[in-house]
């Protein structure tokens, strides 16, 4: 791995910090002008387009495009014993956690006659994009769905890849998964083209409705995918515009350099652009760490995309002068997933303002939230942690207030009402509550006494 070395460098305003993180190059220009022309293809041509892209991209085409109950129930009876239990039991730590999740209506009496509620209210219809491209992800069929059923969305459609070893249906574990989760809608499309139908809905070229628009699009997705969800962010909501998946770790001379390079080579194993990172204070663990990654790359099955991950600008091994400069290029960062394998963890942890999610302690690796913590894996990326969230059940609901004064209480407001109307020139504002307490707003020359008789003053 290449390393930076922040010791000679001094002490690093907030501007130098970010400039010196390693990010993965994304090349979304060329992504774009890929991914427009499926878009607007299938908001065209609908089913048929989805069809010649399956066959284009995934060298094959399930008939029908949505997978009949059937093939679920199958996939179901015939999973593996081992993996349906893991699957039961992930499933089982995310209801707990996402039951604690949602939040409670409210309201707040701010003046007699006069109160401002909140409701949470889920959102109607999503769509959820599990991937299945190098690997297959079960447990984004449960990251996405159990969220949004707890949550309380009424219709819920899960589309993923077709796979040519599955005879054109998605992988059995994930079918298996939404049969877990009784998720009935399933469509065998992956990429770009299924956001398109998410977001524009799908007609057969019959004219019959294939799959219905949605009102948000979540799950994550390789470039093409996060690109298109950009593409129509515009019209329906999504949950981010994920870039490759990243690994930033905080350790200390107290860190194992075994594990720490296992979890280097986790993250990595994902994609070539995947980013792990290692901040640290102590440079003879950095070197321990490269001399692991040196035995351990080679013997892992995933080795090549190993390598090239980790030989990529995107990863890095980060020397700093101290604890407090590890905890700043951390917050510069902003790690999908920031491990924290250090002395005095929860003081380092309290210190972290930035990361999709944080694992604390060396017994707390970043698979145990990939699979079943109860914590969700689908998280913000690319340094989006700054200002995002993971998903959550609160991705799926959205908070409207709902305003209620009686006759007094909106009496008491109506000339500073009426004073904030005409200071923006927005009389007919103003008119709006003068009408329901004088006879003429629209008399200016006696307004104000209109107004002393109405008792508005």
């Amino acid at each position: 791995m290449q390393v930076t070395d922040l010791r000679p460098l001094g002490d690093l305003d907030r501007a130098q910090l970010l400039a010196a993180m390693p990010r993965a190059e994304m090349g979304t220009q060329e992504a774009t002008e890929l991914v427009q022309p499926i878009m607007e293809a299938v908001r065209k041509d609908g089913a048929k387009a989805l069809r010649e892209f399956s066959e284009r991209f995934d060298k094959v085409c399930y008939q029908p495009l949505r997978v009949p109950q059937s093939a679920m129930d199958e996939a179901l009876e015939n999973i593996d014993p081992k993996l349906r239990a893991a699957i039961e039991e992930s499933v089982r730590r995310m209801r707990a956690v996402c039951a604690t999740q949602v939040p409670e209506d409210f309201h707040t009496d701010i003046a007699p006659g006069a109160r401002v509620s909140q409701r949470w209210i889920p959102v109607e219809r999503v769509g959820l994009y599990v991937p299945g491209g190098k690997a297959v992800y079960p447990t984004s069929v449960i990251m996405n769905a159990v969220p949004a059923q707890v949550a309380g969305v009424e219709s819920l459609a899960i589309a993923t890849p077709p796979s040519v070893d599955n005879n054109g249906l998605p992988a059995s574990s994930i079918l298996a998964t939404c049969a877990i989760l009784g998720v009935k809608e399933v469509y065998a499309v992956g990429g770009a083209q299924a956001v398109a139908m998410f977001a524009y809905g799908a007609l057969e070229e019959d004219g019959t409705v294939l799959c219905d628009p949605v009102d948000k699009i979540t799950g994550p997705g390789n470039i093409f995918v996060a690109t298109a969800k950009s593409l129509v962010s515009h019209m329906v909501g999504i949950d981010s515009v994920a870039g490759p998946s990243e690994i930033a770790i905080i350790a200390d001379c107290t860190a194992n350099p075994e594990w720490l390079a296992a979890d280097l080579i986790g993250q990595a194993e994902h994609d070539e652009l995947a980013g792990s990172v290692l901040i640290t204070d102590d440079e003879q663990l950095a070197q321990k760490v490269q001399d692991s990654l040196a035995y351990r790359v080679p013997r892992t099955l995933n080795s090549e995309r190993v390598r090239i991950a980790l030989e990529g600008s995107q990863s890095r091994i980060i020397i700093t002068t101290g604890i407090e400069q590890s905890i700043k290029a951390a917050n510069a960062y902003a790690a999908e997933h920031l491990e924290v394998v250090c002395e005095n963890v929860d003081e380092v942890i309290a210190k972290i303002r930035n990361a999709g999610a944080i694992f604390r302690g060396a017994y707390s690796p970043v698979p145990l939230g990939d699979y079943m913590s109860g914590s969700n894996h689908v998280l913000p990326t690319s340094g989006t942690a700054r200002f995002s969230a993971g998903l959550g059940v609160h991705t799926f609901m959205k908070p409207v207030e709902v305003i209620e004064y009686d006759e007094q209480g909106l009496k008491d407001l109506a000339a500073r009402i009426n004073t904030f109307a005409e200071y923006e020139n927005l009389p007919a504002h103003g008119e709006c509550v003068l009408s329901r307490f004088i006879d003429d707003p629209y008399n200016k020359q006696t307004l104000e006494e209109q107004e002393q008789q109405a008792g508005l003053l």
